[in-house]
């Protein structure tokens, strides 16, 4: 039994009580999922300024009744402190995904994702501190790499942000540094990649590449590629996000409180490579795809050119598996995909 299974195995023994910040978004929802799966109490806060009503619905059309019945959700900001302080009363564990993504939208308006992910996390941090929370697991992100070349990523050698968001991630890490050694808290980031799967947003400008690619081949709408096609991301299934905060958790590991941790595959797919994926998996079911192919456009500000993650850090210290690569997580999200872009 690894160490992912004797977590879920305790879990199920001895219910805690978790809060789930973004519940309603893809991540959070994701987490709100399984965690109800395994019998645990959730307290859910989201302000619905990415996340959507109808996520939190699915969930509780895939769990019991008796399950749903552990979730108490609040809709709120973050950027409220008297919110932040209510929804931390009496949880045992943090899981903090509520934040303000996508590069791009951080370039064209960094007040608003400041506010979100530097003051909103701030606020969860003393709401967290003050109601003496055991363990604060938050997303942290790829994108603190900046413009360092090296390839895969380690987590102690990052180089300049390249964009307001970059910055704001790279601030929730120096923050939660900083608290960890004045206030004794117990926190983990984790610098999750290119995470996809079911419940991720395939609209408006901001949509990730994979929902984004999906639904635009559905419907017979033409696929960008951003630069030559080349670029490449380590992409991750949200299965594996969902165990690394799972072990993050719960970790009794010393040398692994108040670390970062990389969330990805160790594996780069260019966008090319992504799709010919994509379509080669979706033409059975679509016959219009027949002789489809994308088009090529300037590549965006903002972005860096290759992205891979060196997971040997959360193999060592929190006992990683990644159940999942590439070509099992679009496999196991296929259906998903299909019914619902």
């Amino acid at each position: 039994m690894n160490r992912y299974e004797t977590v879920l195995n305790q879990l199920q023994s001895d219910p805690k009580i978790w809060l789930v910040t973004g519940c309603a978004g893809f991540i959070g929802s994701n987490l709100l999922e399984k965690l109800l799966q395994l019998n645990q109490r959730v307290i859910g806060l989201d302000n619905f300024s990415t996340g959507k009503p109808s996520n939190l619905q699915e969930v509780q059309g895939l769990v019991t009744a008796e399950q749903w019945q552990r979730f108490s959700f609040i809709e709120g900001d973050i950027r409220e402190l008297a919110t932040c302080r209510e929804v931390c009363q009496n949880a045992d564990y943090i899981l903090h995904e509520a934040a303000l993504g996508s590069v791009p939208r951080s370039i064209e308006d960094p007040i608003t994702s400041n506010e979100s992910n530097v003051s909103g996390f701030l606020n969860m941090l003393v709401a967290a501190r003050d109601a003496g929370v055991k363990r604060f697991v938050y997303a942290a992100s790829s994108s603190t790499y900046g413009d360092h070349p090296g390839l895969p990523k380690v987590e102690d050698t990052i180089g300049r942000p390249l964009s307001p968001y970059a910055v704001t991630k790279y601030v929730n890490e120096l923050y939660a540094d900083v608290f960890a050694r004045t206030y004794g808290m117990e926190l983990i980031g984790l610098r999750y990649f290119n995470v996809f799967g079911p419940r991720q947003d395939p609209e408006g400008a901001y949509a990730a590449v994979i929902p984004c690619w999906i639904r635009a081949l559905i419907k017979g709408e033409t696929v960008h590629i951003n630069g030559s096609g080349e670029t490449s991301r380590d992409f991750c299934f949200v299965e594996n996000v969902i165990q690394m905060n799972l072990l993050a958790a719960t970790t009794a590991e010393a040398a692994a409180i108040n670390q970062v941790f990389n969330t990805a595959l160790n594996a780069r797919t260019s966008l090319n490579e992504l799709f010919s994926m994509l379509h080669g998996r979706l033409l059975p079911h679509f016959p219009h795809l027949q002789g489809s192919k994308p088009v090529y456009r300037e590549f965006r500000k903002g972005d860096v050119l290759h992205s891979q993650a060196d997971i040997s850090k959360a193999v060592r210290l929190l006992g990683f598996e990644p159940s999942h690569t590439i070509d099992a997580g679009l496999d196991a999200a296929l259906s998903w995909y299909m019914a619902n872009l």
